[in-house]
């Protein structure tokens, strides 16, 4: 039923099926990591087995920590993904904290990849080079715009983006493996540099921070459950064959570059998938990498102005957030989550691309944090809520999420030891969660 504004205001359309459940998991996944950092991970590493077994170990984690998120996201299939499992695992007060660092770092995430498109977009028409900020500011405008047609539109233009971009890489990597032979062992730079000079354990480190930002994404589709037409069924379907893609587009990418570059050259190489295409066809293809970029970050960018609404519309409905956030409007969008994520992506932009990329590298250790609080969320709602319907129920539990939240928080860690200023940051942001949380606890008068 119904046409009152009462529900049709407050409740999101189910319309989403398997098709856009993987899109949304390519599309929020892949972008420019894979592009940009096989060259850092080969400067950190400096072999080829190390590096390729390095992916091999990120990728099995997205695997597992996927087994992990279908029980959740099909056990409770409400939007919000992490602060959804986190408020109703342990409560409110951790609910809010998951809520609002996972919306804050993609709002920031959100900035600085729109930023970053109107970077390359001035490298294509050099005169808009000193228009770069308006131009960022111009894509989220015209991204909210679109949005606000409606989820339906949305969820076919992120199926549409995801698969280009999935044929893209394939293309590159047969075009490597083709062409390549003519080429290997061409060098992009000449180096003497020694590979990996800080340290083994130090490298291997900071090479599992780069992949893991490549993967971040795997975990998308379960915020958009309550939008999907049977969770139960389309969920594993949607999230685990979006992630074997990915996985498969990622090692063979790799293995591309590392047959096309020596690993000498891979360490000094800043755009690797560029610098291939390079030595294949010259300087003047540089110009194919950089539209294929663009068309990257706008898949990316295109997920997460979808996804961040729907975890302030959640907090909103629990009270957590502005009462006006749980507004929907004809189309199924959130008619002030949207905006509102935008428009604080605008105030980043604004203030700075540096501002946006540190708080890009402090959000990093948020979304590492979200993902242990869900591996967490397994085994409190199992002991809490033994009576819950689970149609899906993750492989060898505990075992499974024990080792998720192991390996977790033993790469946050890691991340404090390798970037010390932005943790300091986080830490002041929990210092500060609680006062903010009573305060709006109060304001919606709980």
């Amino acid at each position: 039923m119904t046409n009152t504004s009462t529900s049709t205001n407050n409740k999101l359309f189910k319309i989403l099926g398997v098709g856009f459940g993987i899109a949304v998991t390519i599309g929020g996944t892949i972008g420019t990591g894979i592009l940009r950092k096989p060259g850092p991970i080969a400067a950190q590493l400096g072999d080829p087995y190390l590096i390729m077994m390095t992916w091999l170990l990120v990728s099995l984690y997205a695997f597992l920590g996927v087994l992990c998120t279908l029980e959740l996201g099909i056990s409770v299939p409400k939007a919000g993904a992490w602060y959804v499992y986190a408020q109703r695992a342990f409560g409110d007060y951790i609910g809010f904290i998951v809520g609002s660092t996972s919306w804050l770092g993609t709002v920031a995430a959100l900035g600085f990849g729109a930023y970053t498109m109107s970077e390359y977009i001035a490298l294509l028409l050099p005169d808009a080079e000193s228009f770069m900020r308006w131009m960022a500011i111009g894509i989220l405008i015209l991204l909210t715009l679109f949005h606000w047609m409606g989820v339906a539109i949305a969820g076919k233009s992120q199926e549409v983006m995801s698969f280009l971009k999935a044929v893209g890489l394939f293309a590159f990597v047969i075009i490597c493996f083709v062409y390549g032979k003519d080429v290997q062992g061409q060098q992009v730079v000449e180096t003497t540099r020694k590979i990996g000079s800080a340290g083994l354990l130090a490298g291997f480190i900071t090479a599992l921070q780069s992949i893991f930002y490549a993967f971040d994404g795997w975990h998308t589709a379960a915020y958009f459950a309550e939008e999907n037409t049977d969770p139960a069924k389309n969920l594993p379907k949607s999230m685990i064959s979006g992630l074997f893609l990915i996985v498969v587009i990622y090692l063979l990418v790799n293995l591309a570059i590392l047959y096309i570059m020596p690993i000498e050259t891979l360490a000094q190489s800043k755009l690797a998938a560029a610098d291939a295409i390079k030595l294949i066809f010259g300087e003047k293809s540089g110009k194919i990498i950089t539209f294929f970029l663009m068309l990257s970050i706008l898949g990316i960018v295109n997920t997460q102005i979808m996804f961040a609404p729907r975890v302030i519309f959640s907090m909103s409905r629990d009270g957590l957030f502005i009462k006006s956030g749980t507004k929907v409007n004809k189309g199924g969008t959130p008619s002030v989550a949207m905006p509102l994520t935008a428009f604080c992506s605008v105030l980043l932009i604004i203030s700075g691309k540096d501002t946006c990329e540190k708080l890009s590298d402090i959000a990093t250790f948020f979304f590492v944090l979200s993902y242990a609080s869900g591996f967490a969320s397994v085994l409190m709602l199992r002991k809490k809520e033994p009576d819950l319907p689970r149609p899906y129920k993750v492989w060898a539990y505990p075992f499974v999420p024990i080792l998720m939240l192991a390996v977790s928080f033993l790469f946050l860690i890691g991340a404090v030891y390798q970037d010390i200023q932005s943790s300091k940051f986080a830490l002041i942001f929990l210092l500060l969660s609680y006062p903010i949380y009573r305060g709006v606890k109060k304001l919606n008068g709980i």
